[in-house]
C-alpha cells in the first residue's frame, strides 16, 4: 500500500502524530488551539483517507478550521503532505485512533460537525467492535459536539447502514434523525465525494446517508460516557491497521 507510489511526503506542520499529543490524564487536548484563528467553527473528519473531502471543502470554508484524524501512517502522511503543499492553513491532519482521541482527549461541545464517511465496514460478526459506531462512541460524539451539533454517515455497506439505523434507533436521546446535505464541494451526482466514493460509484454501489443532530445533553449520557472511559489501551495504537486500499 503506497498511496504516495514512491514520492517523498513532507507533513510540515499540518501533520501530527500521537507521539506528540500530551498524556491522557493531562487533562483535556483541545484540537482547536492548534490553528491560528481558534475561535472560527471546527469540524471533525475521522478517516481522512487521501485528505479529498478536507481539501475540497476547506477551500469553500475558510472559516472554518477542520481537523483530519487518519489511522494508516501511509495516508496519514499523503493527506498531511497534500494539505502542507497547497498551504490550506484551516487543516490539520492527526495520525491517531480517532474512538480514542473522542473517548480520553477531546473536551466538551467543541465540534460543529463530525464527518464519518466510508468508514470500514468491519463486515465480520466477530469484528464488530472494531467499526467506529458504537453506543458508547455515539455517547462520546455527543459529548465532543456543540449543542445542535451533527454527526454525518455514509456509507456503501448495506450492512453496516442497518448497523447505522439500529444504533440511531437505540440512542434516539442523544440524536435526532435528519435528511443528508450534499457538501458544496461535491461534483454533481455525488454524495460527498471521497475518493471512496468515486472509486465505488464506478462499479455501480448504492449509498446511504443520514445526520444525527445532537439533542439536549441528558446528564445521563454525559455520566455515562465519563464513567466508561477506562485508561487508553497503551496497545491499540500498535495495531495493524486495515490493509483496503482508497
Amino acid at each position: 500500500m503506497d498511496p504516495a507510489r514512491g514520492k517523498t511526503l513532507d507533513v510540515g506542520n499540518f501533520g501530527i502524530d500521537q507521539s506528540h499529543l500530551p498524556a491522557h490524564d493531562a487533562g483535556p487536548f483541545d484540537p482547536r488551539l492548534l490553528f491560528a484563528a481558534p475561535a472560527h467553527s471546527f469540524e471533525i473528519e475521522i478517516g481522512t483517507g487521501k485528505g479529498t473531502f478536507l481539501v475540497q471543502q476547506a477551500v469553500r470554508q475558510p472559516n472554518t478550521n477542520f481537523l483530519g484524524i487518519e489511522w494508516t501512517a501511509e495516508f496519514w502522511r499523503y493527506a498531511a503532505d497534500r494539505v502542507r503543499r497547497r498551504d490550506l492553513t484551516n487543516i490539520r491532519v492527526l495520525h491517531t485512533d480517532a474512538t480514542e482521541l473522542c473517548r480520553f482527549w477531546l473536551p466538551d461541545e467543541i465540534a460543529a460537525v463530525i464527518h464519518l464517511y466510508f468508514s470500514d465496514p468491519w463486515p465480520k460478526s466477530r469484528h464488530h467492535k472494531r467499526r467506529v459506531v458504537q453506543d458508547e462512541t455515539l455517547r462520546h460524539f455527543h459529548r465532543v459536539l456543540k449543542p445542535g451539533g451533527e454527526l454525518r454517515l455514509v456509507t456503501d455497506h448495506v450492512e453496516l447502514w442497518k448497523w447505522y439505523q439500529e444504533h440511531a434507533a437505540r440512542n434516539a436521546e442523544l440524536f435526532e434523525i435528519k435528511p443528508f446535505a450534499t457538501p458544496e464541494s461535491a461534483n454533481a451526482g455525488e454524495v460527498v465525494g471521497t475518493n471512496f466514493e468515486r472509486k465505488f460509484a464506478r462499479e455501480g454501489r448504492p449509498f446511504m446517508a443520514m445526520t444525527l443532530v445532537k439533542r439536549p445533553t441528558p446528564s445521563v449520557a454525559i455520566s455515562a460516557a465519563r464513567s466508561s472511559s477506562q485508561p487508553p489501551n497503551p496497545r491499540s495504537f500498535s495495531r495493524l491497521p486495515d490493509p483496503s486500499p482508497l
